[in-house]
């Protein structure tokens, strides 16, 4: 049996984990904005009572997915530091800083859970964690953005990965960017940049799944 190169292991492991980020997003992604009613707080709080333990399972995917996030971004910087050391640590530096927002945002659905509990239910209350929970995310959102552009340029001057893919990386930077800053101006916008944006985050882990790195590029670079 031929010996897979220890980077190709790094990259599909990279691969596999940036991957697995897409089913454990979706549960808040898709999940939880279906039981919150605008303008209905008493429904809201009657939904997440009826689906509590896929609200705490929601809270739980939240976490996992940071968790992971840290080891891709440590598999990403293996494999693209010999590119230019400087922007992949500004690359982990920028997902660092994402991480414990994202993870200490939970904290806001965790007060929601202890409120619909309560003996004096508040539903002001309970609104007020679940629109600090919605721009806890947009604040996390921003460095999930700005990640994505040091990420998309060492993958454009790689030489052993498709420079679409890293141009694809840089645009999806802003569609984050730009979704963030516009819900702090106007959380009614109803445009989400990012929906259409993405392709370049979906197409990266597949092609170090499927492909892997070109060796003999990559070595180039140990020079």
């Amino acid at each position: 049996m031929k010996k897979i190169p220890s980077i190709q292991k790094t990259a599909k492991t990279a691969g596999w984990l940036y991957l697995s980020l897409i089913p454990l997003g979706l549960m808040g992604i898709m999940y939880i904005p279906t039981l919150i009613v605008d303008g209905n707080i008493a429904e809201t709080i009657s939904n997440i009572i009826a689906n509590e333990s896929l609200f705490r399972l929601s809270i739980v995917s939240a976490l996992l997915v940071q968790l992971v996030n840290l080891f891709v971004v440590l598999y990403l910087y293996k494999l693209l530091k010999p590119v230019n050391k400087k922007v992949a640590k500004l690359m982990v530096l920028f997902i660092f800083l994402a991480i414990p927002i994202a993870m200490l945002n939970e904290l806001n659905y965790g007060a929601v859970l202890l409120l619909i509990h309560s003996a004096e239910q508040s539903p002001a209350l309970v609104s007020l964690f679940l629109n600090l929970h919605e721009y806890g995310v947009n604040i996390a959102q921003i460095f999930w953005g700005l990640w994505l552009f040091p990420m998309g340029y060492l993958v454009h001057k790689s030489g052993f990965l498709p420079k679409i893919i890293g141009i694809l990386l840089m645009i999806g930077c802003f569609g984050y960017f730009a979704d963030s800053f516009i819900y702090f101006l106007n959380p009614d916008f109803g445009i989400t940049f990012s929906e259409f944006l993405f392709i370049g985050e979906v197409a990266l882990p597949l092609w170090l799944v499927t492909k892997g790195v070109n060796m003999t590029k990559w070595k180039s670079l140990q020079n």
